[in-house]
């Protein structure tokens, strides 16, 4: 069982106050679309749902998720193998247990040997934990496999990346893809929404490489651009045609400070 990480800080530690910060999330934005949409992979953010979770509810709010999910994040404490994969057990939320889907842990690991299981890696990590009570609340029941990768390698994206798609492939089922990764952060308003846009632009042209140089030439403090390239790559590799921005803002639109803010968007790629 791995016990939650972050309960009490980045989202509300009990199962009635979650449950009314999740709603309080979903209700900042406009009424879901009666018809739920289908997608291969998407973008979204892992701040406290305080300031990001209504972005990232813009995102769960229109997709018609499926109840097998990967989840890659990335990894913000070092700790662990650097594309690490929890094989078995089960991940606690206040709002109850998720299973890792461990049959979709053994194929994604044999499909791509980079990937091995760690448990260290994802211990403390917050950005994948965060995802998980947005899945409880809409689905109840699911299985997902969670990735961390920590290696700034893009050939590693594209090994693990092609790796997810074959894996989705041969299955025949639906399964999403989901990368957890906030933006720029800590420069002010106008700085943060210019390098932002950089980011934006690239996985809105599914363009994987594009976005690995954007972020490490303009210096991008994008932490989720592992696992966002991984996404674009295994989506685009399931026959993606479009993707689209659902919501982008900063962390100064909540808390009135414009001079260190952090970017987040939620994308969909179809």
């Amino acid at each position: 069982m791995r016990l939650p990480a972050v309960a009490g800080i980045f989202y509300e530690g009990s199962a009635p106050g979650l449950r009314s910060q999740l709603e309080e999330c979903f209700a900042a934005n406009s009424p879901a679309p009666a018809k739920k949409e289908p997608f291969l992979g998407a973008v979204v953010p892992h701040a406290g749902l305080m300031y990001s979770g209504h972005v990232a509810a813009a995102f769960y709010a229109m997709a018609d998720l499926p109840r097998r999910l990967i989840i890659l994040c990335p990894n913000h404490t070092g700790a662990g193998h650097n594309a690490a994969v929890g094989r078995a057990g089960a991940w606690r939320t206040p709002l109850g247990d998720v299973v890792v889907d461990g049959a979709l842990s053994a194929a994604l690991m044999q499909a791509a040997p980079r990937l091995r299981h760690d448990d260290a890696a994802h211990a403390r990590e917050h950005s994948l934990e965060v995802q998980l009570p947005f899945l409880q609340h809409l689905l109840g029941s699911f299985t997902f496999v969670p990735i961390c990768l920590g290696a700034p390698r893009y050939e590693m994206c594209e090994e693990i990346g092609k790796a997810i798609a074959e894996v989705i492939s041969a299955s025949g089922e639906r399964i999403g893809i989901l990368a957890s990764s906030d933006l720029n952060h800590y420069e002010n308003q106008k700085a943060t929404l210019r390098k932002d846009q950089m980011a934006i632009d690239a996985v809105l042209a599914r363009e994987p490489e594009t976005l690995w140089q954007v972020v490490e030439e303009n210096d991008v403090s994008m932490c989720g651009y592992i696992p966002a390239t991984t996404m674009l790559v295994a989506a685009n590799a399931l026959g993606a045609s479009q993707a689209r921005l659902i919501k982008h803002a900063t962390s100064g639109d909540v808390s009135g400070d414009y001079e260190r803010v952090v970017g987040y968007a939620s994308l969909v790629v179809e």
